[in-house]
């Protein structure tokens, strides 16, 4: 039995914080987990960058409710559901990803929630654990499934590193070239045929 594991942003929709801060011309909040591999230095920073310039959890959700799904993304999804099982591990917050969910059939989602203040303003995040990819594959791999797993950024690496089998898909050249084990893959058309490779490789 087989369980694709996948990450959200970059990999089937556009990164949130770069698409807010196309929307409000602040170049800082382009900053991602692409960049910064402490995932918890990158969320403060962009905490404070939010109370900075007074920026509320609605003004984050108005913009992600102008987002798609990244061409072929559902498609490619609905593929993979036709043939395993998927779950999709994500540092994204439930407050955040309802619409994106929604335009992709609502796959099954973990990831973290934000705490918010009686002003609209974020004033803390809660992972719902640490490492949480990570722990997520090994948990599923207890229960003797075989774990396919795909993401693009440094907290993808763990979730990779973890599974039965990881890839990469079109990562940033400076992440690929420091983590060579994890074939890299450009298209949802070869990572669909490699995810089917390592499937059979590793049988039922």
């Amino acid at each position: 039995m087989h369980i694709v594991c996948l990450d959200l942003e970059g990999v089937l929709v556009p990164e949130i914080w770069i698409a807010f801060s196309q929307r409000t011309g602040i170049p800082e909040f382009a900053r991602t987990t692409r960049d910064e591999p402490d995932y918890d230095r990158l969320m403060r920073f962009r905490l404070g960058l939010l109370r900075q310039h007074g920026l509320k959890l609605a003004d984050i959700q108005a913009v992600i409710s102008g987002m798609a799904p990244m061409d072929g993304a559902r498609e490619f999804l609905d593929g993979l559901r036709a043939r395993y099982q998927v779950v999709i591990l994500s540092d994204t917050f439930y407050e955040f990803a309802d619409p994106l969910m929604r335009q992709l059939g609502r796959p099954t989602l973990m990831c973290h929630r934000l705490v918010v203040d009686a002003e609209g303003f974020v004033a803390e995040y809660r992972l719902r654990q640490s490492d949480p990819k990570r722990h997520a594959v090994n948990a599923l791999k207890s229960l003797n499934f075989r774990v396919i797993a795909a993401g693009d950024s440094y907290n993808d690496t763990g979730m990779l590193a973890a599974a039965d089998v990881g890839f990469f898909i079109h990562p940033p050249p400076g992440i690929a070239a420091q983590f060579p084990q994890f074939p890299v893959n450009r298209s949802y058309a070869e990572l669909t045929a490699a995810i089917d490779s390592a499937a059979a490789r590793l049988g039922d």
